[in-house]
């Protein structure tokens, strides 16, 4: 019998993982699978155990939000394994599994686990640490891990777009160089994201022809400080057409960056925080990990 490691967090999104977690694990039974459950206590506690107990498994899966997968694949790249991954999405947002159109019910995503294949993705290093969709400073970058778990589960993509809203009467500049492949650079700008998905934070979203998550490439987009009402307007316009031309923002496909920027300038790892520091490298891991799916070529 083959031995899965399940990764849950029983506090993601509106806890519908927990409703249904004897059928998932019921399922995963029938299907050949000996399970070993292990419920996240708290930050870092999944990433620990996936890198203690992979060893002892033939597949991960996780049952939580993007910070719980965040810490499954951390994890997995720590114990150095190249074992194949489940991700079973149970967040508030849940942006990597929306980019690749994963299914959301818990029963279905299980199932679409058992039925389906490893494919590979890149995965994105931050210096001694991963994400698996967005690096992200500025406006916006806050919302995620300030609004309150009660407030995401009862307004879900809302709570972010109220609070991203807010943001906009109060953001900060932070002027940032970059060295990347494409080039170097250097400006303020009011956000920024290094990017290998469609939807980030659940309010910006990114051309799909553009974003390919197994290319090797990342979608750098940054956005400068308006100055006036027709500003702002532009930017509003170039975003919500997926027009990156404008002269409000600045957008790059790149492998490799390295970021020099005051070290109060807050990060988020697809949406949990991480302190901000004078000099980070970011750098594309080219299909790092193996996720499994279903209805596409490996």
């Amino acid at each position: 019998m083959k031995k899965m490691l399940l990764i849950m967090n029983p506090y993601a999104g509106t806890r519908k993982g927990n409703k249904v977690l004897a059928d998932i694990i019921g399922l995963f039974n029938s299907r050949g699978y000996e399970v070993t459950a292990h419920m996240t206590a708290g930050p870092g506690d999944g990433a620990r155990v996936v890198e203690e107990r992979a060893k002892e498994a033939d597949l991960v899966v996780c049952a939580g939000g993007d910070g719980t997968f965040n810490e499954t694949i951390s994890g997995l790249l720590r114990s150095g394994l190249n074992l194949p991954v489940g991700y079973i999405p149970c967040g508030s947002t849940n942006d990597f599994a929306n980019s690749l159109h994963l299914p959301t019910a818990p029963l279905l995503a299980a199932q679409a686990i058992v039925d389906g294949a490893p494919v590979a993705y890149d995965v994105g290093r931050f210096g001694d640490r991963y994400f698996s969709y967005v690096a992200s400073f500025g406006a916006f970058t806050r919302v995620s891990y300030a609004t309150p778990q009660s407030v995401k589960n009862t307004l879900g993509h809302l709570a972010y777009i109220l609070a991203g809203a807010k943001e906009l009467f109060q953001i900060p500049k932070e002027h940032v160089a970059f060295d990347t492949d494409a080039g170097s650079f250097e400006g303020d700008y009011i956000f920024g994201a290094v990017s290998n998905s469609t939807s980030v934070g659940g309010i910006l979203t990114l051309d799909p022809k553009i974003v390919d998550m197994r290319d090797g490439k990342f979608e750098l987009m940054l956005v400068r400080p308006p100055k006036d009402p027709g500003e702002l307007l532009n930017l509003v316009t170039a975003l919500t057409a997926q027009k990156y031309e404008s002269p409000m923002l600045t957008f790059q496909t790149v492998s490799r960056l390295t970021v020099t920027a005051s070290p109060d300038m807050a990060w988020t790892l697809d949406g949990e925080k991480a302190e901000g520091r004078p000099t980070v490298e970011i750098e594309n891991l080219h299909h790092a990990i193996r996720l499994i799916k279903t209805g596409e070529a490996q």
